[in-house]
């Protein structure tokens, strides 16, 4: 091109206008100053370029520095310096101040209300014009959406959920970005905290993340979504989110829970179909999506109503939520007004007190001050309530940069001062960041590896066995291979013995081979030791196998069993044993000491001490009848033998064994009638059995005659069933005592009533052993006196009658035999 020859003149230029988001016009100057210059001055003004300018009358261009050129006529052009007068500032509905937008120009600028949409608590919504509502569907939401497309794919979410088991409130859990081919996540990882993560597409990612036109990265406690064509940013920390965007890319083309984007309120509750709902909790139900997670949830689906936002019923507010409306928050009153905060913040703390929800309305009014350039240390006001931790090596600061300057920060960034500040863990002062990517605050700015350890410039260093070297400039930190020291061999023989690599104490990362011993490997098995021996081991110094051989315990044995010292042993009842320390020179053994348990060797009248298997000092068996009379004497009767009660001659006790029992019997004897009145003086006498008395009648005597009775027979233990009729002979003899002349003596004579005629009778035995057996005894048949001699000396008479008597006693003594009970 070429420019014409500029001519200097003076005159005035006519007002330019445009309209702003509030309706307001910014002007430029209406009377400027107008310079005429030549063609030659206006060339240096324009460019170094061609030195040629050809133009008509009238024609007008752009120079540099906000320079407009008019051609007036040939070779004069007149020069117009534009001057911007500052446009009226509107007022934001939503409560921010508007920002400064420069025009298409260049020169001039105009106001703007940005896009500003919040949400925090259970949950509580400020849409971009600064309508405020609650709303708790637990499903997936659209929040912004374009209503005429202009960007592919473009759209932001919201996932709430129930977070309360008694309540049906809801809280987000997580925040969804999409723009064209990348869809971001930042999910809550512990409900009701601030602790999240991020995935792009389904992958976790690493952050900071950029991609396509889109950043991830942290700011302060938030992450932050960043599209930089767009001009627009959506930050989310797991209690709250916010969502920027610019009027002039935006305004008057959104739609969603957060409303149109046109400062004006009236029209934020749109439904999808474009009419306006009577309230906007009505409206969020109407932009469910659809989410494979939650089949109970589908566009056209309206949820239940949530509980009403407005408290029915008087509830003590929190002393958390006060903080909104007194000092601490006192200097943002002006710029962000409280209330709205405020009643979230009631409602959190009266529908869900134990959750401590009601920190998120105080942070996010702090962070929308903070956006306003109005810095608030509120947390330590609340009584580690709304506490935040930061990691040792970080500190907690109210207000911090938005991006945090780095070792990796450009020199322009370095230098650059951020309005704009954010709650966070920042590094100390006196450290720096390293890099957004490597969370290692540093002094001085060298290099960072993988094992996050800070190394300044020209620092050697070992890592994953490579040695490494900090240089400036480059990728920083330079490595080869570590080189270790060369190790003598080592041979490991010896049964047991094994090679081993082992970590160097000294350089971990030259490992070291040595001899390590393993006892698997020793063929040579432990002995079966007998009882009362234990196998001991013992391991030479250098060798790796031990040598087994079988020591005494120190014990004693008995019967397959181990006794300890001091300790009883059982060898039977009728000795007291126990262990001693005592030890036996040839069986290596521990001596059993024994006593014999004394015993007591009396035994009661009838009874004797006898041995009894298991027994140590037997005991008493009775062996004889013990039979206590009626006057209390005592009789002990041998099995078989009968004896006169002491003072009852016509008594006769007895004493039988049957079936090893023994059983005593009382015999009563009968005598026969006996009449004293009948006898001769002074011939009243006693039978042989010292019971009966007899004597010689005044007439005739008592003729010798059978007597019967009836009685049970026993014999060898055997008896009979049934009473047997038993005879015996019974009547009185003449005895006389003449004097013979012949003789010249005095001749005796004496009969006795005798059996005359007997006979041998059968009766049937029954046995203890359950058997019979037949037994014979004499029955008389009929009695006599028969005459005996009595011509005897004086002794032979003596013994006659001594055997006699005995006789007759034997044969008492026979006849009660034939007795039993």
């Amino acid at each position: 091109n070429t420019f014409p020859v500029l001519v200097i003149t003076s005159g005035t230029t006519p007002t330019e206008s445009f309209t702003t988001t509030s309706g307001t016009t910014s002007t430029s100057s209406a009377a400027t100053p107008v310079t005429t210059t030549t063609s030659s001055e206006i060339v240096s003004l324009v460019s170094t370029g061609p030195t040629t300018v050809s133009s008509t009358s009238g024609d007008s261009w752009w120079i540099c520095n906000c320079t407009k050129a008019v051609c007036i006529e040939d070779n004069k052009i007149e020069v117009i310096p534009i001057i911007c007068n500052p446009p009226p500032k509107p007022s934001c509905t939503n409560g921010l101040a508007p920002v400064r937008v420069i025009d298409d120009d260049g020169c001039c600028w105009h106001w703007e209300c940005d896009c500003y949409c919040t949400g925090w608590g259970d949950p509580h919504y400020m849409t971009f014009d600064g309508h405020y509502y609650s709303y708790q569907g637990n499903c997936t939401y659209v929040l912004v959406e374009e209503i005429n497309k202009s960007v592919d794919n473009f759209g932001v979410y919201i996932d709430n959920y129930h977070c309360d088991a008694h309540d049906p409130v809801s809280c987000p859990r997580t925040l969804i970005v999409r723009h064209e081919t990348q869809e971001v996540r930042i999910a809550t990882v512990q409900p009701n905290s601030l602790k999240v993560e991020v995935t792009v597409n389904k992958q976790a990612v690493a952050l900071p993340y950029k991609k396509f036109g889109l950043s991830v990265y942290e700011s302060g406690i938030n992450r932050v979504v960043e599209i930089l064509e767009l001009k627009m940013n959506v930050t989310y920390n797991g209690l709250t989110f916010s969502i920027r965007m610019p009027y002039s890319l935006f305004g008057n083309n959104t739609q969603g829970q957060c409303g149109t984007c046109n400062n004006n309120t009236a029209d934020d509750c749109m439904l999808p179909n474009g009419n306006i709902a009577e309230d906007c909790e009505t409206m969020a139900d109407h932009w469910q999506v659809v989410d494979p997670s939650k089949p109970q949830c589908s566009p056209g689906i309206i949820p239940t109503k949530g509980p009403s936002t407005t408290i029915g019923q008087p509830c003590k507010e929190s002393s958390i939520c006060q903080l909104l409306l007194g000092s601490v928050f006192e200097k943002c009153h002006k710029s962000v007004d409280p209330e709205k905060y405020y009643a979230a913040c009631v409602f959190d703390s009266c529908t869900l007190p134990q959750l401590d929800l009601e920190c998120s309305s105080l942070q996010v009014y702090a962070a929308t001050c903070a956006d306003q350039g109005i810095c608030i240390d509120w947390r330590t006001h609340t009584n580690g309530v709304c506490s935040y931790k930061c990691p040792a090596h970080k500190e907690y600061r109210a207000c911090g940069p938005i991006k945090e300057r780095t070792c990796k920060s450009s020199a322009e960034q370095q230098n650059q001062t951020e309005t704009e500040e954010v709650e966070g863990c920042f590094c100390p002062n006196g450290t720096m960041l390293y890099d957004s990517g490597v969370d290692v605050c540093v002094k001085t700015c060298g290099c960072v590896g993988l094992d996050n350890i800070p190394r300044e410039y020209g620092e050697k260093f070992t890592v994953d066995c490579q040695d490494c070297t900090c240089l400036e400039g480059g990728n920083g930190i330079v490595c080869e291979a570590h080189t270790c020291a060369e190790q003598n061999k080592i041979d490991c023989g010896g049964e047991g013995f094994y090679n081993v690599t082992e970590v160097n104490s000294e350089d971990a990362c030259c490992p070291i081979i040595t001899c390590r011993c393993n006892t698997s490997l020793c063929t040579t098995k432990p002995p079966k030791c007998e009882l009362g021996f234990e196998v001991y081991s013992d391991i030479p110094s250098d060798q790796c196998c031990p040598v087994y051989q079988c020591v005494s315990k120190r014990v004693c044995v008995h019967q397959n069993a181990e006794f300890l010292p001091n300790s009883s042993v059982f060898v039977d009842k009728c000795q007291n044993c126990f262990c001693t320390n005592e030890v036996n020179i040839t069986t290596q053994l521990n001596v059993i000491s024994c006593d014999y348990v004394p015993c007591d060797t009396y035994c009661e009248p009838g009874y004797e001490r006898q041995p009894v298997e298991g027994e140590c000092c037997g005991k008493c068996v009775q062996t004889k009848c013990v039979i206590h009379t009626a006057e209390s004497s005592v009789l002990i009767l041998s099995p078989g033998e009968f004896e006169n009660d002491p003072y009852n001659n016509c008594t006769i006790y007895s004493c039988v064994n049957i079936q090893n029992h023994l059983i005593s019997s009382t015999s009563e004897i009968t005598c026969p009638a006996f009449n004293e009145e009948s006898c001769k003086p002074g011939t009243v006498t006693f039978l042989p059995n010292g019971c009966c008395k007899t004597c010689a009648p005044l007439d005739s005597p008592t003729p010798c005659s059978v007597r019967q009775r009836q009685d049970f027979i026993v014999y060898q233990g055997c008896y009979s069933v049934t009473r047997v009729n038993l005879t015996e002979c019974e009547g009185t003899c003449g005895t006389s005592s003449l004097y013979s002349a012949e003789a010249n003596s005095i001749e005796h004579s004496c009969s006795c009533c005798r059996e005359a005629e007997t006979s041998v009778r059968e009766v049937e035995l029954k046995c203890p052993t359950g058997n019979s057996t037949t037994h014979k005894y004499v029955y008389v048949e009929s009695c006599s006196c028969q005459d005996t001699v009595c011509d005897i000396s004086k002794s032979e008479e003596s013994t006659s009658t001594e055997e006699n008597d005995e006789s007759a006693l034997n044969r008492i003594k026979r006849a009660i035999s034939l007795t039993s009970n």
